[in-house]
């Protein structure tokens, strides 16, 4: 995780937490549903406030490490749970034992990754047989209105990634690959769609001009769509990958 716009979501880790949806329940036991049954240790890689933790902790019982390069994200996280330790680090250098968890997740964050430095250190620190589960919930853009608050918002490396002819690049020691999908909606408010605008990379390092025309542009396709006091359905596409350590 070595750009810049990776470690810029700290100084909006409030925006973050309000902005971005959760991961569907039925996706996060998807990825970890290869593990052994019982306590696992799984570590949350590119952990941001904490919304992939928390999803894991709920599909059962489980140890969670969280990880991220952004000290601010992780305080945010350990705001909201305090018994899961959190170190600074990266998925090319991770501060865990080798084979010391039975799985590395990331929600996300893969996008961000140099894959075969990531790949290798995560196979060091995952036990064979362990599991490495990449996530991201992505807009649906098969409606036209939501095509158009990209347009204005701009595209990310995650939909570009995810949304690309090949989908993210995994290498040895994993093997195995497989993705599923799930579609659902987030009903939400001019506000809260103005929140997870301004929680994206593009959007947090950009010149304040360029922030207040995007925000008037959203603002004129809300009118548009006849979005007032309500709220509306925004459609996502949850994406999930897993892949085994080979032994």
């Amino acid at each position: 995780m070595t750009d810049d716009r990776a470690t810029s979501f700290g100084s909006q880790a409030s925006a973050y937490e309000a902005g971005r949806p959760e991961y569907p329940a039925e996706a996060v036991a998807w990825m970890l549903e290869r593990l052994p049954s019982g306590s696992r240790r799984i570590a949350d890689v590119g952990a941001g406030t904490g919304k992939l933790s928390r999803a894991v902790l709920a599909t059962g019982p489980a140890e969670v490490v969280a990880i991220d390069p952004d000290a601010r994200m992780l305080t945010a996280l350990a705001g909201t749970m305090p018994a899961v330790p959190t170190f600074v680090g990266t998925a090319e250098s991770l501060p865990l034992p080798s084979s010391s968890v039975d799985a590395v997740v990331m929600g996300q964050a893969w996008h961000w990754v140099d894959p075969p430095a990531a790949s290798a250190e995560i196979g060091r620190v995952v036990r064979p047989g362990g599991t490495l589960g990449l996530i991201w919930n992505i807009r649906d853009e098969r409606e036209e209105w939501v095509r158009a608050l990209t347009a204005i918002m701009h595209s990310s490396p995650a939909e570009n990634m995810v949304n690309g002819p090949t989908g993210p690049r995994i290498e040895a020691p994993f093997e195995r690959v497989q993705r599923r999908s799930w579609e659902w909606a987030r009903p939400m408010s001019r506000a809260q769609l103005h929140t997870m605008a301004f929680s994206r990379s593009y959007l947090i390092s950009a010149p304040e001009e360029e922030r207040a025309q995007i925000a008037r542009d959203m603002d004129s396709l809300f009118d548009e769509i006849g979005l007032d006091d309500g709220t509306i359905d925004l459609p996502y596409v949850t994406t999930a990958y897993r892949a085994i350590r080979r032994d």
